[in-house]
């Protein structure tokens, strides 16, 4: 009899224990706790969000807890048609804070809940705001402003959730991958176009540089040709003077100077031969040495005997 009583305290015990420890709960730093009766709020405590331990009626009070940090929402790779009828991809993302948890809770129920909702309404907000602007706009000019507004569009939705979105960002815009490919060989066969015709002005210019060096050669040989024949017609014309009076002081001296110019240029080493009698005029020098002819036998006076 004893032994049953102490194993009903015992069990009384565990189950008091039991009661007491579902009846505790803690909230972390980052944390902010909803407390549920029948799936509403509890009146004066439905929300908690002081750290620390806290008190709930066991089995008919349930807790969820949420984050009070920022949280982050993806999208994606989301294709836009720009104002000019340019297809863009558009990877942005925004960052939210929990604001009304009640509603958080009944709306998306989570965070995977609240990422996907959130999203959707990302994507919309940034076909909207991208839509109306321009590619330059949306890579350049215009980026920051147009952030700007996709968050306060996403806000408009996003606190139907009971959220805030205290930021959002255009992390990359890029064409689409057959939209590249096309681009980059636009690009590419617009460069070798200019390389084609950069080559084809270096070219030309050659051309024009070799074809004013070949008429400067010409110009210079032709200007120095016609200052040698002036230059040796002067002392042609010299020479002839100098001649000229030479042989006007001296005509027997200047006979012997050009018979001796002419038996140099007659008696040259070389295969060329010619026959002349010896008592040609041509060898009158050989006879006498004052050039006069030589006399014949007939013409020789006879001896004495």
């Amino acid at each position: 009899m004893r032994s049953g009583v102490l194993l009903l305290v015992a069990l009384l015990a565990l189950l008091t224990f039991a009661i007491a420890g579902g009846a505790l709960f803690t909230v972390a730093q980052t944390e902010q706790a909803l407390v549920l009766r029948l799936g509403e709020p509890v009146p004066g405590r439905g929300l908690i969000t002081q750290p620390g331990l806290h008190f709930k009626i066991p089995l008919i009070e349930n807790v969820i807890f949420l984050d009070n940090r920022i949280l982050d929402a993806e999208s994606r790779n989301l294709e836009v048609l720009a104002a000019d009828n340019q297809r863009l991809e558009v990877d942005s993302f925004a960052r939210y804070r929990i604001i009304d948890p009640l509603r958080f809770y009944q709306t998306v129920g989570g965070v995977i809940g609240a990422s996907s909702q959130l999203g959707s309404v990302l994507n919309s907000a940034v076909r909207r705001v991208l839509s109306e602007a321009n590619q330059r706009q949306i890579v350049r000019d215009e980026r920051a402003s147009l952030m700007v507004k996709i968050r306060e569009q996403a806000n408009v939705e996003a606190r139907k959730f009971g959220v805030t979105v205290v930021d959002a960002r255009i992390r990359r815009v890029e064409l689409p991958q057959q939209i590249s490919e096309k681009v980059y060989g636009r690009m590419q066969s617009e460069r070798a176009r200019e390389a084609a015709d950069y080559r084809a002005q270096g070219s030309e210019l050659a051309q024009k540089i070799t074809a004013k060096a070949d008429r400067d050669v010409v110009v210079l040989k032709a200007e120095a040709q016609r200052e040698a024949d002036r230059t040796k017609g002067e002392g042609d014309a010299e020479r002839n003077r100098i001649f000229a009076e030479s042989f006007g002081k001296d005509a027997d001296f200047f006979a012997f100077y050009r018979s001796m110019q002419a038996y140099e240029a007659a008696f040259k080493p070389g295969d060329t031969r010619f026959v002349v009698s010896p008592r040609s005029e041509f060898f009158r020098f050989f006879g006498a040495a004052g050039g006069a002819p030589a006399k014949r036998a007939e013409d020789a006076p006879p001896r004495k005997n």
